[in-house]
């Protein structure tokens, strides 16, 4: 598969297929070293889609509490962890949260994204410039749209590899 800027592609193994983010570093280059960093050391591999609103979106990233295969994996708690990583500072931007936007998931403190991200089923206006976007899906939307369900999610699918196209 040849990607424009493989440097800059995520690319998600999930378990209804694979999901393609075009990573946005000019827009939130903090929040893209960071899935970067996350994704080279396997951090997201087997971690669930914890949270899964119909016409809204679609929450994974979790590494702390959301990793199946861990020691610490608790269904519960998922959504509640992250890294061991600093949080990041909010880079905040006028860029829409439209269907495919990926976008920082966060505590009520602009400043508080560490790991988790979210994927927009649909227009989400009333988020703009109050969560970093930092990629857009460019293939695989039809297998986003097919994940379980739930909040919390029942029976989770989960994110089985991610990694960045250039080291493929």
């Amino acid at each position: 598969m040849a990607y424009k800027d493989p440097e800059n592609t995520l690319v998600l193994e999930t378990t209804k297929g694979d999901v393609v983010i075009e990573l946005l570093s000019g827009l939130a280059p903090g929040h893209v070293a960071r899935i970067k960093e996350l994704a080279r050391e396997g951090a997201y591999d087997n971690v669930v889609f914890h949270r899964v609103i119909d016409g809204f979106m679609a929450q994974t990233g979790d590494v702390q509490y959301g990793k199946i295969d861990s020691a610490d994996f608790d269904a519960a708690s998922a959504g509640m962890g992250g890294s061991d990583k600093p949080d990041l500072k909010a880079e905040f931007s006028n860029t829409s949260h439209i269907r495919g936007t990926v976008s920082m998931a966060r505590t009520q403190s602009p400043n508080s994204a560490n790991s988790q991200f979210f994927i927009c089923f649909e227009d989400a206006p009333w988020l703009n410039r109050q969560y970093t976007v930092w990629g857009q899906v460019v293939e695989g939307m039809e297998n986003v749209d097919k994940l379980e369900r739930g909040e919390p999610v029942k029976n989770p699918d989960k994110i089985v590899k991610a990694r960045i196209a250039a080291d493929s």
